[in-house]
């Protein structure tokens, strides 16, 4: 028999749990048997004292066996079934079109999404600004979806890894969050209840990511790939450039619209189209459905240029309630801002850095983001044409165009996007987009 308060004095004098005793205070978080107190004071302890591996992997194991854990054998799928993670970011449109790649290429790929918060957006916004389109379905359709359409891109359900989502809410009002223990196991427990056979990490590297420095973003890689593994699921993971927005636009219908012009080939912007196609291929070769990196990449071009994964998305869309002809009449469905505005360059020069974290809070600013998870969110509004680093400017030239609702809201994201520029005298070397993979 436990008691969560000598948990707590375990952790709290730097030992080390049993995976028996985790169990047991995991167990009771969702329930209510442990408190609001004790569970503060355990995320402090681990906050300080951290945890090791193996107390990572009976953490995480704990959380995910806390609700529901998806399981698709009895479907008998004649693939593997895989899924990808990202820490968030700006213009972060990846998933959007990674999802019907790889179904193209025979993988099945149940992926459940978040909401955005703070600066950065959510994937289930950007599905909502979709008229019709359902992110809650209930548990047959989701599984018939991913059976026929080889994709299907929904929200958590409460029955999915309930205790983190307690967990994190407290981590959040206690300044307990940046513990990288913790964060891995809030991660893994939501994706690895999906009952994945295997899974990639998009860690976003630099000033628009969630991880404050390039050595953060590397422990926190390792430790989700080290405990993906330890708990079961090939894991692996790429470290992604976050210095500027990553598709050339920010906001929900926007991106959307980005996506579907990725998918049709209308257009495919080279940084974009470079990290989905590296997560792509890491999926596929991770999984078994290529052997190599470049047999992984020769495949995601045919499934593109084929058409078959713009029509994975359309069918996915379609079979969760959304409009038919999206992909051929996207104008006749996306509301649209009533305000558009340039945002005139204040200097002559090159685009040097950009504050990434400073587009997405002018995005939120519009509307089109959360600061409290409560908040609406406005669809229509956003950012577009934002110009890339390294590009000539000259003084009064567009850095972007705001989307907004309102011309005062739309001067004000004016101000945010020209001071999240530095206009510089010479063009800075290019930063890479894949930094480094991390496998077992």
């Amino acid at each position: 028999m436990f008691l969560p308060q000598e948990i707590v004095r375990k952790k709290r004098d730097g030992g080390t749990l049993t995976a028996d005793e985790i169990e047991f205070f995991v167990r009771g978080i969702p329930d209510g048997s442990v408190t609001e107190g004790q569970i503060a004071a355990l995320a402090m302890a681990v906050y300080f004292n951290d945890m090791n591996m193996d107390e990572r992997v009976a953490f995480t194991l704990a959380m995910r066996d806390s609700g529901q854990v998806l399981e698709w054998k009895s479907l008998d799928l004649p693939g593997p079934v895989v899924d990808k993670h990202s820490t968030g970011g700006v213009g972060d449109v990846v998933s959007l079109m990674l999802g019907p790649m790889i179904a193209a290429c025979g993988g099945y790929v149940p992926m459940i999404s978040g909401r955005g918060l703070g600066h950065t957006g959510g994937t289930l916004d950007k599905f909502d600004s979709i008229p019709g389109y359902c992110t809650v379905p209930d548990p047959e359709l989701f599984r018939k979806v991913v059976r026929h359409v080889g994709v299907a891109i929904i929200g958590q359900t409460a029955q999915l890894a309930p205790a983190d989502k307690r967990f994190y809410g407290i981590r959040d009002t206690t300044a307990t969050v940046e513990s990288v223990a913790m964060i891995t196991g809030s991660i893994l427990s939501k994706k690895l209840a999906a009952g994945l056979d295997a899974l990639v990490m998009d860690v976003k590297v630099g000033s628009g990511a969630f991880m404050p420095t390039y050595d953060k973003s590397v422990e926190l890689a390792e430790s989700i790939v080290k405990v993906g593994n330890g708990a079961g699921t090939r894991t692996s993971a790429i470290l992604t450039g976050m210095n500027e927005s990553l598709a050339p636009c920010a906001g929900n219908a926007v991106e959307v619209r980005c996506a579907i012009d990725y998918l049709t080939g209308k257009s495919r912007p080279a940084r974009l189209h470079e990290v989905t196609m590296s997560l792509c291929a890491e999926m596929l070769v991770l999984s078994g459905l290529a052997a190599s990196d470049d047999e992984a990449r020769a495949k995601l071009q045919a499934g593109l240029d084929s058409g078959e994964a713009a029509e994975r998305f359309a069918r996915m869309v379609t079979a969760l309630g959304g409009p038919a002809d999206l992909m051929e009449r996207p104008d006749a469905y996306f509301d649209k801002a009533p305000v558009v505005v340039p945002v005139p360059a204040l200097g002559s020069g090159f685009a040097a850095s950009t504050d990434c974290r400073g587009l997405g809070l002018a995005v939120v600013g519009l509307g089109g983001g959360r600061v409290r998870p409560q908040d609406p969110i406005d669809y229509a509004v956003g950012l577009t044409d934002l110009v890339q680093l390294g590009d000539r400017i000259e003084e009064g030239q567009p850095l972007a165009l705001v989307h907004a609702r309102t011309e005062a809201a739309a001067q004000r994201a004016v101000r945010e996007v020209q001071a999240a520029y530095a206009i510089g005298a010479s063009a800075a070397a290019v930063e890479p987009m894949i930094y480094r993979t991390i496998r077992l």
